[in-house]
C-alpha cells in the first residue's frame, strides 16, 4: 500500500517526523503488505471522519497559521473561520482525488486552485504568502472555493484544477518557501452532497433584523438559494455538506447575527422516510446495501436516518420491510414548520416574560408602595433584582445589538432597547453607589424604570409573536393533510380487509376508503361509490361537486354523504395540498417592491431616533438650568429620563411588518379563493393592470371541444380505416385541446392507433408531425398546412368552426371540424373589466372565423382581436401594448402560451380542468399566478384582493408613522403637561405592532365581488 502523508500540529519530534517552520509535522506511515479491503467498513469510516475533523480543527486556517509564523496572509482584513472547513469536507480517503493545501496568489483566503503533482517541493517566487486549495483529479467538472467557502467536487467527476482559469487565483500559481520544507498536504475528499435546511430564527422583529440575517447568510459561500421571512421568523437555504455538518454553519450564523437559531424539520415528501434506528445499529444501517429504488441513506440525528427513495420503484412500506432486521420506527411526522417553530418561540418568550415579571414586581413594590423606611436595604434588593433582569432577560438584546453593529455594521432596534435600559440601569447603579457612601445624587436611583421597561418590552414581543402565530395558523394549508389513511386490500380469495396506516406509508396503487364527512387523504381516482365533495379549500369552488366512478378527487377536499373507494394517483408530500402550500410559501418568502422603501426607512430610523434622543437630552438640560433654574445634576437626571423614554418608545417594527404581514395573509386568502400568486410583486401590482389579453380556446371558451363534422377525403389507395388509425397515432402525440378532442372522438369510434407512424413530435402553436414510410404526416391548423382555400376546409372555416386537418405529404386526407362553448362567466367578467376602464384583447392560433365568432358574441371589437397567432406573435402583441404604457395581464391555459405569460406584466395560468387542479397548480413556470379551477372570476378576485392589500399596506404605513411621531413627541416632553414616563415606554411595541397585525388579519374575511 502506498505511503500516506498527513499533517497535524507539531507536538514533539521523533525519527519518523519532520517539524516544519510553520508548526506542522509530517508523519509518514510505513508500508505494509497486508491486503486491505477496497472499501472501508462503517467503523473505520466513522473513525476516519472523527480524526479528520480533529485534524482540521487543530490545523485551523492556513492564513492564521502563516500569521502565527510572522508571514503575510493572502487575505488582509478578512477573518477566516476555521470550523467552516469541517462543514464542507466530508471524509479522509486514500484516493487519487486529493485536496492539497498549497500556496498561491489569490484574492480570497485560501481561494486559489493550483495543480499539484504528488507532493512536489515549491520555492518562493514572490515575497507575499498566499494559500489555496489544490485539487488533483482525473477528469470531469472542476469546482472550487477557499477554506472559508469550499464548493463540492462530485466523486468521480474531477479534473486538474489548473484548467479552472476563472478561479480566485485566476489560474496562476505563486508559491512561498517555508524553510525549504515540503508543504502540508491533507488527504481529504470534498462532499458533493447538497442538502436543504430550514431554520427557526428567534429574535427577528423588524426589517433591519431580516436584512442582517440575509447579509450573513449570503456571506457564507457554502449556502445557496437563501430565502428568509420576517413574519414566519424563518430562513431556508441549500448547503454543501453532510446533514450532520449543519451545526457548524448554524453556530456561525448565530455568532454573526446574535439570533438564536434552530433547525426544524421540513414537511415530509413522498421521496423521503425518516426512521428511528437504535444508535448501536445505525452505522451498520447506513452501510447496508440499498434495495432497488433507494437512492440515499443519510444520518440526520443521533438516532435517526433519512431514506431517500423513488416511490415509483419501491414504496414506503416496502422500504420498512427491507430494513426489518434493524427494527426501524417511523419518526414522528413533522408538522407545518411555520407553526411548530412559532409555538416554540412563543414558549420561550412566555418563560422570559414570566421570569421578568417575577423579578420586576418586588422592585416596583419597594419603589412605589408605602413601606417602612429602609432605603439601603430596598436599594440593595432592587440592585440585585434589576441586575438579574439586565443579565438574564435583557442579555440577548445586548448580544444581538452589538453583533449587528460590529459584524454587519447595522444599527438596529435592539440597540434602542439596550441604550434605554442600560442607561437607566447604569445611572441607577451609580446613584446607588453614591447613596451608599453617603453622597446621594439628585433624584436618586430608579431601578424600577429599567426593570419595568424590560418587562413591558417582553410583553410586547410576546403579544406580537402570538398575533403573528395566530395569523399564520389561520391560513396554514399543510394542516389540511390528514395523518392517517384507511387502506383497503382485496385478497386473491376475494376477502377484503382494511388497515389504518400512517399517511406517509401510502404507496402508488393503494386503495383507500373515504368515509362520509371525512377529508380526502390524497389525490386519487374513484373506483366505487358516488358522493358530492366540497373542494372549496382547494379550488375555491363554493358549491359541492358531484363525483362518481373514474372522477378525480383532491387531497384536502371534504367528502359528502357517500362512501368512496379511491385509488392513489399522487402521494402525500407531492399532492395538491403540498403543491399549493409550496407556492404559497414561495409568495411568503418573496418581497414586494415597496419593501425596498421600507428597508431604506428602517435603515435610517434608529440613527434618527438616536439623534432625537441626544437632542432631547441637551434641550432638557438647557430648560432645566436656564428656565427652571435647576442645578446641573437635577437637570441632567430629568433630561436623562426624557431621552430614555424617546429611545424605548420608538419602534420600527410596525413599519417592517406593514408589508410582509399583509402579503402573508393575502397568500392564504388567495389560496382559499382558488388563486395562487407566486411572488409578492404580483399581488402588489395586479390593481394597476390597464389591459387584459385572453387566449381563446380553453380560456374564454370551455376548452371542451367536440367534433361536429368529420370528413375523410377521397383519394389514394389507403383504406379509410387505416387513415383513421394513422390520424389517431398523430393526434394522440399532442396535448393541445383540439388534438385531444380528435383523439377522444376516434377512440370512442373504436379506432386503434397505427404503429406505422414514427418520429412523432409537437410543433408548438401549429400542430403535430411525424413520418410513415418515408413520407411526412402532419396534422394541425389549416393555416399552418396552407390549405385554407381547399374546398373541404373553406366552408367549415366560414361557419366559424375550428378545424384539424391531416396531410399525407402534400395530400389532404382528412378534416375534422370542432366547436366549443363560451364560458358562462366570461360575459360578466368583461363587463366588470370595462367598468374599471380596462382594455380587452383576444389572441388565438385558431382561424379568424372561429375567433370572430367568439369575440363578437362577447362584444370585443375586431381591432382588439388577432387570429392565427403563433406563440411569438402573442408576445409581440403584448410588447406593443406595453410600449404604449399599458400594464398588461395575459390569461391562458396552454403550454403554447408560455411566451406570452412570461412577456406580460402579470401572466395568469388557468387550470383547464377542475378535477386536475393539482396538475394545473404546477403548470406553466412562466406564469405569475395560477387559477386552481377553470373560472375566469379568479381574475377579478386577483385585482380586488390586490386593491385590498394596497389599502391595508397604506393604512399600516400611516399608523406606523403617526404612532412614532406622536409617541416620540409625548416621550420627549413636547407637551408640557403630558408625558410618557420611561418606565412605561416599553408598551410601545404592543401599541405599535398589534394594530398592524390586526389590520392584516382583516383580510381573512375578504370576499370577492364575483
Amino acid at each position: 500500500m502506498p505511503s500516506e502523508t498527513l499533517y497535524s500540529p507539531a507536538t514533539n519530534s521523533d525519527d519518523n517526523a519532520q517539524v516544519h517552520s510553520c508548526g506542522l509535522r509530517q508523519r509518514k506511515t510505513t508500508k505494509t503488505t497486508k491486503a486491505l479491503p477496497k472499501e472501508p467498513c462503517g467503523e473505520h469510516m466513522s473513525l476516519a471522519r472523527s480524526r479528520q475533523k480533529d485534524t482540521l480543527t487543530a490545523f485551523g486556517c492556513v492564513c492564521r497559521a502563516l500569521l502565527a509564523r510572522g508571514v503575510q496572509q493572502c487575505c488582509p482584513g478578512r477573518s477566516p473561520i476555521a470550523h467552516s472547513i469541517s462543514s464542507s469536507l466530508s471524509r479522509l480517503r486514500n484516493s487519487k482525488s486529493r485536496v492539497s493545501v498549497d500556496s498561491c496568489g489569490g484574492e480570497s483566503c485560501c481561494g486559489g486552485i493550483a495543480r499539484k503533482e504528488n507532493r512536489s517541493t515549491h520555492s518562493s517566487t514572490g515575497g507575499a504568502s498566499r494559500s489555496c486549495l489544490s485539487v488533483n483529479t482525473a477528469g470531469g467538472k472542476c469546482e472550487y472555493g477557499g477554506l472559508d467557502g469550499i464548493q463540492s467536487i462530485p466523486r468521480g467527476d474531477r479534473k486538474s484544477a489548473d484548467s479552472c482559469a476563472a478561479s480566485c487565483c485566476e489560474g496562476s500559481t505563486h508559491t512561498v518557501e517555508l524553510n525549504q520544507e515540503k508543504h502540508a498536504v491533507i488527504d481529504i475528499e470534498l462532499s458533493g452532497a447538497t442538502n436543504h435546511a430550514i431554520l427557526a430564527v428567534k429574535g427577528m422583529t423588524c426589517t433591519g433584523c431580516e436584512n442582517k440575517l440575509i447579509r450573513v447568510l449570503k456571506a457564507q459561500s457554502l449556502l445557496t438559494n437563501v430565502k428568509t421571512s420576517l413574519v414566519l421568523s424563518r430562513a431556508e437555504f441549500d448547503y454543501i455538506g453532510e446533514p450532520e455538518d449543519l451545526q457548524a454553519l448554524i453556530q456561525t450564523i448565530q455568532k454573526r447575527t446574535g439570533f438564536a437559531t434552530e433547525r426544524i424539520e421540513s414537511a415530509g415528501t413522498a421521496h423521503a422516510l425518516e426512521l428511528i434506528i437504535s444508535p448501536s445499529l445505525q452505522e451498520k444501517f447506513l452501510h447496508t446495501q440499498y434495495p432497488d429504488g433507494v437512492q440515499q441513506v443519510v444520518k440526520v440525528r443521533k438516532n435517526a436516518a433519512r431514506v431517500i427513495h423513488d416511490p415509483q420503484v419501491i414504496g414506503a412500506r416496502d422500504v420498512l420491510l427491507y430494513y426489518t432486521d434493524f427494527s426501524p420506527i417511523l419518526a414522528p411526522e413533522p408538522q407545518d414548520p411555520a407553526l411548530t417553530a412559532g409555538a416554540k418561540h412563543i414558549r420561550m418568550l412566555l418563560a422570559r416574560t414570566i421570569v421578568s415579571s417575577i423579578l420586576t414586581i418586588p422592585v416596583l413594590v419597594m419603589a412605589w408602595a408605602p413601606l417602612p423606611s429602609h432605603p439601603n436595604a430596598y436599594a440593595i434588593a432592587s440592585l440585585v433584582l434589576a441586575s438579574f433582569v439586565q443579565i438574564a432577560i435583557a442579555g440577548p438584546f445586548y448580544g444581538s445589538a452589538f453583533k449587528s453593529l460590529f459584524f454587519s455594521g447595522l444599527v438596529e432596534t435592539d440597540l434602542l432597547i439596550v441604550l434605554s435600559t442600560a442607561t437607566a440601569y447604569i445611572y441607577s447603579v451609580v446613584a446607588f453607589a453614591y447613596a451608599i457612601i453617603g453622597r446621594p445624587l439628585e433624584g436618586g436611583s430608579f431601578f424600577e424604570t429599567s426593570t419595568l421597561l424590560v418587562t413591558l418590552i417582553m410583553f410586547g414581543q410576546l403579544a406580537s409573536a402570538l398575533a403573528r402565530q395566530r395569523a399564520v395558523a389561520a391560513i396554514s394549508l399543510r394542516s389540511l393533510q390528514q395523518p392517517q389513511a384507511t387502506l383497503v386490500y382485496t385478497h386473491p380469495d376475494g376477502r377484503v380487509t382494511e388497515e389504518l396506516v400512517d399517511a406517509r406509508l401510502i404507496q402508488y396503487g393503494d386503495t383507500f376508503r373515504v368515509l362520509p364527512d371525512s377529508v380526502v387523504i390524497t389525490d386519487g381516482v374513484i373506483l366505487s361509490g358516488t358522493s358530492s365533495i366540497d373542494e372549496s379549500m382547494m379550488t375555491g369552488e363554493s358549491l359541492p361537486v358531484e363525483k362518481g366512478v373514474d372522477s378525480e378527487v383532491l387531497a384536502g377536499s371534504v367528502n359528502g354523504p357517500g362512501n368512496l373507494l379511491v385509488k392513489v394517483t399522487r402521494l402525500p408530500g407531492e399532492n395538491t395540498i403540498s403543491e399549493i402550500a409550496g407556492m404559497v410559501d414561495d409568495a411568503r418568502f418573496s418581497r414586494a417592491r415597496v419593501q425596498s422603501i421600507v428597508d431604506r426607512v428602517c435603515a435610517w430610523f434608529v440613527p434618527v431616533v438616536l439623534a432625537i434622543a441626544l437632542i432631547t437630552f441637551m434641550i432638557w438640560i438647557l430648560i432645566g438650568v436656564r428656565v427652571r433654574k435647576e442645578n446641573t445634576g437635577q437637570a441632567a437626571v430629568r433630561a436623562l429620563t426624557y431621552a430614555i423614554a424617546v429611545l424605548a418608545i420608538s419602534c420600527p417594527c410596525a413599519i417592517g411588518l406593514a408589508v410582509p404581514m399583509v402579503v402573508l395573509m393575502a397568500s392564504g386568502v388567495a389560496a382559499r379563493l382558488g388563486l395562487v400568486f407566486k411572488a409578492a410583486t404580483t399581488i402588489e401590482s395586479a390593481r394597476e393592470i390597464t389591459h387584459v389579453v385572453f387566449d381563446k380556446t380553453g380560456t374564454l371558451t370551455m376548452g371542451h371541444l367536440e367534433v361536429v363534422k368529420a370528413e375523410i377525403v377521397d383519394g389514394g389507395e389507403t383504406p379509410e380505416d387505416e387513415k383513421r388509425s394513422v390520424i389517431l397515432a398523430l393526434a394522440s402525440a399532442s396535448k393541445h385541446p383540439v388534438s385531444r378532442a380528435v383523439t377522444i372522438y376516434l377512440i370512442s369510434a373504436g379506432v386503434t392507433p397505427s404503429s406505422k407512424v414514427d418520429n412523432l413530435g409537437e410543433v408548438t402553436g401549429k400542430g403535430v408531425e411525424g413520418s410513415m414510410g418515408g413520407r411526412s404526416i402532419r396534422g394541425g391548423s389549416a393555416r399552418w398546412l396552407g390549405i385554407e382555400a381547399h374546398p373541404s376546409v373553406q366552408h367549415l372555416l366560414a361557419e366559424g368552426l375550428t378545424t384539424f386537418c391531416i396531410m399525407d405529404g402534400n395530400i389532404l386526407i382528412a378534416v375534422y371540424a370542432l366547436s366549443d362553448t363560451i364560458r358562462p362567466e366570461a360575459a360578466s367578467l368583461l363587463v366588470s373589466l370595462r367598468a374599471r376602464n380596462i382594455g380587452i384583447s383576444v389572441l388565438s392560433g385558431d382561424h379568424a372565423a372561429a375567433v370572430d365568432r367568439v369575440s363578437s358574441s362577447l362584444g370585443i371589437p375586431s381591432d382588439c382581436v388577432r387570429a392565427g397567432c403563433l406563440p411569438a406573435d402573442k408576445a409581440v402583441y403584448i410588447r406593443e401594448l406595453q410600449a404604449t404604457g399599458a400594464k398588461v395581464m395575459f390569461c391562458g391555459d396552454g403550454t403554447n402560451d408560455s411566451v406570452a405569460l412570461a412577456q406580460a406584466d402579470i401572466g395568469v395560468h388557468m387550470s383547464s380542468d377542475a378535477s386536475s387542479s393539482g396538475a394545473g397548480a404546477a403548470a406553466s413556470e412562466a406564469s405569475d399566478a395560477v387559477l386552481l379551477r377553470p373560472s375566469l372570476t379568479g381574475l377579478m378576485s386577483l385585482m380586488e384582493l390586490s386593491e385590498a392589500v394596497h389599502k391595508r399596506i397604506i393604512a399600516n404605513f400611516l399608523w406606523a408613522a403617526i404612532y412614532n411621531l406622536v409617541a416620540i413627541l409625548f416621550a420627549g416632553g413636547a407637551f408640557v403637561n403630558a408625558r410618557i414616563a420611561p418606565a412605561y415606554a416599553g408598551l410601545g411595541e404592543i401599541v405599535s405592532v398589534l394594530p398592524v397585525i390586526l389590520v392584516a388579519m382583516q383580510l381573512k374575511w375578504f370576499k370577492a365581488s364575483v
